[in-house]
């Protein structure tokens, strides 16, 4: 995806089906990965391709199908990891949430900065909004990158769903109160980069989503 010149592209891992993302500008030579998932080699061989210098991998939370490419792609392009501080914990036992799916993956390296919501997070000359948006996971936070029009939402939303609220540290009122106060309070054109499934926009979830309308039997948001 292009809006003007933001390049926008996505990585969908098989099994978990997780979205990761890079970011990067037409004419520069500076990225950004959010939450790489099982297809970290292949966002490294793009960075690659496209002669693409990896700043920072920014992560909306750190559950293992979006943590499970940090140490690789970190391994192979020296990023700068960026994670809320109330998601280390989760962080920190990447490998033991593998291994709960029966899964391996290597532990990530200890992140270099951490999040701090309603600061602008500057990359490069990319300036991102980030919103604490938890509930999914304590964490959890969206980052808006208000010139392309886009926010990264990881799984606080889905197109005509929402995050799931039974693992730990998750909480349904919270993802209610993230839904309403940090999701849909974003420009109604935003464009909503899923951690799973396809992009949507606030304006459809506003109007479609049944967790969000009382049509639908939601009206929770």
């Amino acid at each position: 995806m292009s809006n003007g010149s933001v390049r926008i592209e996505t990585f969908e891992a098989a099994g978990f089906g997780e979205n990761a993302y890079l970011i990067w500008r037409a004419g520069q030579t500076f990225a950004v990965a959010i939450d790489p998932g099982g297809e970290a080699t292949a966002m490294a061989d793009r960075l690659a391709a496209e002669g693409l210098f990896l700043e920072a991998i920014l992560l909306t939370h750190a559950h293992v199908d979006h943590v499970e490419g940090v140490a690789p792609l970190v391994a192979r392009t020296g990023a700068a990891v960026h994670l809320h501080p109330a998601d280390r914990p989760l962080y920190d036992h990447a490998a033991d949430q593998a291994r709960a799916f029966g899964l391996s993956v290597d532990p990530p390296p200890p992140p270099d900065l951490e999040i701090v919501p309603g600061r602008e997070l500057v990359v490069g000359d990319f300036s991102f909004e980030v919103r604490h948006v938890p509930g999914h996971s304590p964490g959890h936070v969206l980052f808006y990158l208000a010139e392309a029009e886009a926010a990264f939402t990881g799984d606080v939303v889905f197109a005509g769903a929402i995050g799931r609220t039974d693992l730990p540290g998750g909480s349904m009122r919270q993802l209610m109160t993230s839904l309403r106060e940090g999701v849909l309070t974003l420009p109604p054109g935003t464009r909503l980069y899923t951690g799973h499934g396809p992009a949507t926009t606030v304006r459809h979830e506003a109007a479609t989503n049944p967790f969000v309308i009382g049509q639908f039997g939601g009206g929770l948001a």
